[in-house]
């Protein structure tokens, strides 16, 4: 797979090569990637305007667009400089005037001469009772009526490009755009109806009303389609060739997980003995797993991460267990140690804090075997950390684990296997995009034992009687959370900040009761402070958002999040999750300030109506997108310029399965559907993907 075929050639040759783009124009464009024919053809249209010629704009609502044949009368000149140049013309019913600004008379003149037919399109408006078109965009002698096309596209620009320049450059670059082989599922194309690429592209660009620049329109579905599909045959193909890099089989002998089940005090849910036969399935087949287990809050993921090192050590090798911070690291351990004491395996804990002596004898012991599960930060990444057989490597995916890490953690033990876990709820069209190369298993059942978590919206005008009941609750012996947004008060942020907050509380509830974390703080300091809530001694916990992530306080029964209408709804949910880990019955507070926008009082709706993490995603992509969602500097989401994933996410699920059915008949590309998705691939400019083909 040399080079790009010469089928495309056209569409990657110069901006300059186009009709009406010159020097200057090609570099406005170059600014926002617009490079080549090709990028002036994926750079849609997103809104259309009715210019269907009409006799008369008599009858009309004004303001409005008209496109009307027209005689022309009198002109009528500024009286003062800078004045508007007024010319009056008539229709077959009605008069009204052109009107121009700075405009050179003699020039005007030329145009529109008295006494001439003229074709005139533009935005009409009512004027002291007189109607007037401010700047035609369009004027047009009557036997060049077909220049002034009867739906105009217009295009998103960059400044210093006209709406002519667009246009006249979508042409241009339409005429060169060549008739390519079908890459697309036939059925699929059949069951939808949609039209062949080149057909598509034209259709996207001569759109005959509002219908036809939707998403949902067949022409642009059918383009969407296409960029998924080449993305998703970039991960598949990806995901091949991490296949065909030897994995190791470890196979379970089911010895100590038995210890492990036999000693719980309740029996794994189904979504968790499915999730853990999926794993022990990867684990013993000689290709490397590259799993991601996604469970919502207190969905049980530790129990089968623990299950999946428990396979690793069964088959006589060692496994690792990643968190992004310190904290996490240890709470994992905590959480870990006693399953491990049940099973009789050697755990131990390795951070950035392991110093000198100490860290010699762990990684010596690593080294031996000895140590069969490690827990720890990225540290575990440092050189001189060497295990004897690692088997399996888990990510706990807090610390946005992308492609590249995957495939680093996985060259520490060569062919281990790969978990990634998250506790954040995507939704499937998201996680398509940004785990497309993963086999998905699910934990969509909470254990039993957790207890539903009530959830009240409170405005902060009632915050008396919060902190009454809170004052109560401690008088029980609860603990609770207080949730605030920023750390130091600052002039710009009404936002009552940490510090504020808990000088307050402190002041109301007494001393030696209320803790503080928050995100300046120094690192001991933190932990000093979790740890004294942990331990039950403080019994409210004034925080940042730094306890979102994995906290476990069995005892905190209550969550109070204040000015919870300017946190994100996934944010909301996670930290919902703190409470309802214990015994007692849980409330969440979230205090918004009043009055509430429409968005605002939806997001704290949809909390206080369901748990369901999958759900209260959902509804999060569709109120804030899919950028907003997980950040698009970081999230590792692919850009695409046609696809729309919060209105087109079920053409990402099928794109995945049509890629991987293509792979699986058509594994190196050479039949007419696999030489067509090649040509696809370049077309989208997938370079990554070319690469995997050629060597692969």
């Amino acid at each position: 797979m040399s080079g790009r075929p010469e089928i495309l050639y056209p569409l990657f040759a110069d901006l300059e090569t186009l009709e009406g783009v010159g020097p200057k124009t090609a570099k406005l464009l170059g600014q926002i990637e617009i490079e080549s024919p090709r990028d002036v053809l994926f750079a849609l249209p997103y809104a259309v305007i009715d210019r269907r010629r009409r006799e008369t704009i008599d009858g009309l609502d004004l303001p409005s667009t008209a496109t009307v044949e027209v005689t022309v009368g009198a002109h009528r000149p500024p009286r003062s400089r800078g004045g508007a140049y007024r010319i009056h013309v008539e229709d077959a019913r009605t008069d009204f005037q052109l009107v121009f600004f700075h405009a050179r008379g003699e020039y005007l003149r030329r145009v529109l001469p008295q006494g001439a037919r003229r074709l005139v399109s533009g935005r009409l408006e009512l004027f002291d009772g007189m109607a007037q078109m401010v700047h035609p965009d369009h004027i047009a002698p009557v036997e060049d009526a077909g220049e002034i096309p009867e739906f105009e596209p217009v295009y998103h620009l960059t400044h210093g490009v006209t709406q002519k320049t667009a246009f006249k450059a979508a042409n241009s670059a339409l005429a060169r755009a060549p008739d390519l082989p079908e890459w697309a599922d036939p059925a699929q194309v059949k069951r939808e109806n949609w039209p062949s690429w080149r057909d598509a592209i034209r259709a996207c660009h001569t759109p005959r009303g509002l219908d036809d620049i939707l998403p949902t329109a067949p022409a642009r579905a059918r383009l969407a389609y296409d960029e998924l599909l080449a993305h998703q045959l970039t991960l598949a193909l990806a995901r091949r060739r991490e296949r065909k890099s030897r994995g190791i089989s470890s196979r379970a002998t089911g010895r100590l997980q038995a210890k492990v089940l036999k000693t719980l005090p309740y029996r794994p849910t189904g979504a968790q003995t499915r999730a853990i036969e999926e794993i022990a399935a990867d684990m013993a087949a000689d290709t490397r797993m590259n799993r991601l287990l996604q469970g919502d809050v207190g969905a049980g993921k530790t129990l089968v991460a623990f299950m999946a090192l428990l396979v690793a050590v069964e088959a006589g090798g060692q496994g690792v267990m990643m968190a992004p911070t310190e904290i996490l690291a240890r709470q994992h351990l905590e959480g870990l140690r006693p399953l491990a004491e049940e099973a009789g395996v050697v755990l131990e804990l390795l951070t950035g804090r392991d110093k000198g002596p100490e860290r010699r004898a762990k990684l010596a012991a690593l080294e031996r075997g000895d140590i069969q599960i490690l827990v720890g930060t990225h540290a575990v990444f440092q050189s001189d950390v060497k295990f004897h057989g690692l088997r399996l490597a888990i990510v706990d995916e807090q610390h946005r684990f992308g492609v590249r890490q995957r495939m680093e953690l996985a060259e520490k033990g060569k062919g281990a296997d790969v978990l990634v876990m998250t506790a954040t709820p995507i939704p499937r069209s998201l996680a398509l995009s940004q785990y497309g190369d993963m086999d998905v298993s699910v934990l969509d059942e909470k254990p039993p034992g957790r207890k539903p978590v009530k959830t009240a919206i409170v405005s902060t005008q009632r915050m008396d009687d919060v902190v009454g009941h809170l004052r109560r609750a401690i008088g029980e012996g609860r603990q609770c959370y207080w949730v605030c947004p920023l750390v130091d008060e600052s002039e710009v942020s009404d936002l009552t900040s940490a510090e504020e907050r808990f000088k307050r509380l402190r002041a109301t509830l007494g001393d030696g009761i209320v803790g503080l974390v928050h995100g300046q703080m120094p690192p001991a300091e933190k932990d000093a402070a979790m740890a004294a809530f942990q331990s039950g001694q403080t019994k409210v916990l004034v925080a940042t958002t730094v306890i979102e992530v994995g906290v476990n306080v069995p005892n905190a029964s209550i969550m109070v999040i204040e000015r919870a209408e300017i946190f994100g709804l996934a944010q909301l949910h996670q930290l919902r999750g703190r409470v309802g880990r214990g015994a007692a019955e849980s409330t969440c507070l979230l205090m918004y300030q009043a009055p509430l926008s429409e968005g605002g009082r939806k997001r704290l709706e949809v909390l206080r109506q369901t748990e369901d993490g999958f759900r209260i995603a959902e509804t999060d992509l569709e109120m804030r997108g899919a950028g907003d969602l997980i950040g698009t500097a970081q999230s590792g989401l692919p850009r695409f310029r046609i696809a729309d994933l919060e209105r087109q996410a079920g053409l990402m699920a099928i794109a995945q399965s049509d890629a991987r059915a293509l792979l699986a008949a058509d594994p190196e590309l050479d039949g007419p559907r696999g030489k067509a998705a090649r040509i696809l691939l370049w077309l989208m400019q997938q370079d990554r993907a070319i690469r995997l083909i050629s060597v692969g």
